[in-house]
């Protein structure tokens, strides 16, 4: 609310008194600390050096050695619903998140729609006299306004964030990542060959953005939420980094999970009588088969070869990453930032099992439903961690860096899904130095720490609305309290993709269902009973010797579920999820014109011709040499291109980046005017749902070229990598030309993509015609 003008107001300034009062901007109290929050994705605790894994993390091991690592703090077990609680401070349904941005649907608590009466961090501390800047992944922005004339309602500006730069989706390219820079979309500032990589480019940003608001304001303190690519798919990293690590998986993940196990009970982060979980304790009626562990003495010599090379390429991603989180870390240091900046250091939920049992070399096929090939991901092993791969390691290391619990991400009932590493360092504010906390916390708590250390509120009604209160707690009182004294936390639902639970006083309930499976039926549930404060890895079922505490839970998970709007469950598979309809500001229609000189259209707003027939049609004026990109969509890992190239034309269908590319190609081109395009007829589906057809590639009224091809029915990218009119942005579809490949030589009009019934001849006179009034 304004403050009351004070000042007096006559007819003449001369006789009038000014009040600036009103119009002061607010300060941040005396001494309020900056707060850097920095959020990995994908990260089991069991993966990190503090926690007695095997990735060396330098930058995290200096920060836990003069602050505290926290082993028992838990996240909702995917990441658009835990980015939401840090945002927040309330539980990820009332956040409208109850899944992924990609997997929204029209119920509150799944709506994707953070409401007014959730005001966010940044909102909150912009109006206390805080700069406020957010670094790297978003996942909070609803998909329908992932695009240039999108809404920006929930971009990073509008959230309450002076800065933004990184990128919006799920996940993105570590080489050829999907940038955006506060309201606008952005091509890198240099290419993988120049050295680029996003987590040295995010760090880069990071130490620019808070130098320059030193260089202006260097009073003012700073809360920087910095969200690296890693270690979310693909696991991209510097040949160097990877190299690191050879040899250092050749063990193999079942006997990791002795190993690190030993590690953390010599540590102190899990009591010294804590069991290891079984590898597959999913029940076979039940359990997700695309989650299956093979064991590793079950596995072939070249199986054991691949799967370590995986585990490798992900331990040099993650330490790449901290150690660009290092060069912030020491220009805080070196600019006298360091002692007064509150840091969290933690993931956003489990390990990832998203590569299924045999790893991929490119995990959108996960996306679409569609198997992993042994073979195909041998031929990659000499590159994997590189441009050509998009890859992602075996469910074995997903449970492996989640141990001792079971399961990982995804499973919200399990602490493989939610429990993450949390180290927490602030040397002006905590005494305690190098110490290990046991209280039991949330995502939900961040938010309620951050206020509670600066020593502001969250407001009972900002801009006019009326805010639900914090579901979080303050974590403050554990930096300086006994490592093993009491929480403050009192209960915690976990739901996701139709997977549930619930702790309440040191006790967890977990109903037996897993996620992503259709099978529905969640009154037959299974419930299961763990004493968490005894059994930490939730390893010893006592729901026969206690039912009426097991009833107790299964009771407040239905009264948490009633206040925070979980209902209704969801464990459709992700292909059915990824792909649902939701409303778009555009009206829905069966044809589209796209114009040269664009930005990239998003996918979640281009064209869809997944899973049906379609026609494609370029209205061209060609020269002599005429060559370049006339339409593209996706990458090497799952797109389509309509190319000139050796004055042929060209289409490419890049299906899931499986070799060889589906190629159509005309004979010599002629100067001139034409309608050159392309038509996919779908006949039916294949083994695994994808499209079966024939495509017609045309050189105006005449079919050039024909044959059998098969299309994608999910996604081409989870994020990034849009559709393109007369050049390739970011990774190129097709390994036959490069550098986005502009097309020159020639007038580009227009393309024209139809997705109706309607005849190709009939499409192109009438897109001609559309075209040529432009």
């Amino acid at each position: 609310m304004t403050a009351e003008f004070n000042g007096t107001i006559k007819l003449d300034v001369r006789d009038s008194v000014a009040d600036w009062g009103p119009y002061e901007r607010p300060k941040a109290p005396e001494g309020a600390p900056n707060v850097l929050v920095i959020l990995y994705d994908d990260t089991g605790m069991a993966s990190w050096s503090p926690y007695g894994g095997r990735i060396n993390m330098p930058t995290l091991d200096r920060l836990a050695a003069n602050g505290l690592t926290y082993t028992q703090w838990h996240t909702t077990a995917l990441c658009s619903p835990t980015r939401s609680t840090f945002l927040t401070g309330r539980n990820h349904h009332v956040n409208g998140m109850g899944n992924i941005m990609e997997g929204t649907n029209g119920f509150p608590g799944l709506s994707g729609h953070i409401p007014e009466s959730c005001a966010t961090i940044g909102q909150v501390l912009q109006k206390n006299g805080y700069s406020t800047f957010w670094v790297g992944k978003n996942h909070n922005v609803p998909e329908e306004d992932v695009s240039t004339g999108g809404s920006k309602e929930q971009w990073p500006l509008a959230m309450g964030f002076d800065r933004f730069y990184g990128f919006l989706g799920g996940e993105t390219n570590n080489w050829y990542p999907d940038l955006a820079e506060d309201n606008h979309f952005i091509e890198p500032p240099y290419t993988p060959e120049e050295g680029y990589h996003l987590s040295k480019d995010l760090a880069d940003q990071t130490i620019r953005l808070i130098r320059d608001q030193n260089a202006s304001n260097p009073s003012k303190p700073w809360y920087t939420w910095f969200c690296p690519g890693a270690n979310h798919a693909p696991h991209h990293a510097p040949k160097e980094y990877i190299d690191r690590y050879k040899g250092a998986f050749d063990d193999g993940y079942d006997a990791y999970r002795e190993w690190v196990l030993a590690r953390m009970i010599e540590r102190g982060i899990v009591p010294a009588d804590t069991a290891l979980t079984p590898i597959n304790p999913m029940p076979e009626d039940h359990a997700n088969a695309a989650d299956y562990v093979k064991p590793w003495d079950t596995l072939s010599d070249d199986e054991k070869r691949l799967f370590a090379r995986m585990a490798e390429v992900f331990a040099g991603f993650s330490e790449y990453t901290d150690v660009q989180i290092g060069r912030i870390i020491d220009y805080l240091e070196d600019s006298g930032q360091l002692d007064n900046t509150l840091i969290f250091y933690c993931a956003d939920n489990g390990a990832s099992g998203e590569g299924s049992p045999d790893g991929s070399v490119n995990e959108n096929k996960f996306f679409n439903g569609f198997p992993d090939d042994l073979k195909e991901n041998l031929d990659k092993i000499g590159v994997l961690g590189g441009p050509e791969t998009y890859n992602h390691y075996p469910t074995g290391w997903a449970t492996a860096f989640s141990t001792p619990f079971q399961m990982f991400k995804r499973y919200s009932q399990f602490s493989g899904g939610t429990c993450d590493p949390m180290v927490i360092h602030w040397p002006a504010g905590i005494t305690a130095k190098g110490e290990i906390r046991h209280q039991y916390h949330h995502s939900t708590d961040i938010v309620a720490t951050i206020l509670d250390v600066i020593g502001i509120e969250m407001p009972s009604v900002f801009r006019g609305v009326e805010q639900r209160p914090l579901d979080g707690v303050s974590m403050k009182y554990s930096f300086d309290a006994e490592p093993d004294g009491p929480t403050a936390k009192k209960v915690q639902y976990y739901a996701m993709l139709g997977t549930r639970g619930v702790w309440k006083d040191g006790w967890k309930a977990a109903a037996i269902h897993a996620p992503l499976t259709g099978h529905g039926r969640f009154d037959e549930d299974r419930w299961e009973l763990y004493h968490v404060d005894v059994d930490r890895s939730e390893s010893k079922d006592l729901a026969a010797e206690h039912p009426e505490k097991l009833q107790e839970l299964i009771d407040a998970w239905f009264e948490e579920a009633e206040k925070n709007n979980v209902l209704p469950l969801d464990d459709r598979s992700a292909r059915d999820q990824l792909t649902i309809e939701r409303p778009q500001s555009e009206p829905a229609r069966t044809r589209y014109i796209y114009y040269p000189d664009t930005t990239a259209v998003a996918e979640s707003v281009a064209v869809n011709v997944r899973g049906r027939s379609y026609k494609i049609i370029a209205d061209v004026i060609l020269e002599e040499g005429a060559e370049g990109v006339l339409f593209a969509h996706g990458s090497r890992f799952g797109g389509h291109a309509l190319f000139i190239k050796d004055n042929t034309l060209n289409y490419v269908y890049n299906f899931l980046g499986i070799p060889p590319e589906q190629t159509f190609t005309s004979g010599g081109l002629t100067p001139g005017k034409h309608a050159l395009g392309v038509e996919f007829i779908r006949d039916g589906a294949g083994e695994h749902g994808e499209s079966l057809g024939t495509a017609k590639l045309y050189v105006d009224d005449q079919v050039v070229a024909e044959g059998p091809m098969r299309a994608q029915v999910g996604k081409f990218t989870l994020a990034g990598d849009g559709l393109c009119v007369g050049f390739d942005s970011g990774d190129s579809v097709s390994g036959q030309y490069s550098g986005g490949f502009p097309f020159t030589g020639g007038k580009l009009l227009g393309v024209g993509v139809d997705v109706s019934e309607e005849q190709y001849l009939d499409l192109e006179l009438e897109a001609l015609a559309a075209l040529a009034r432009e």
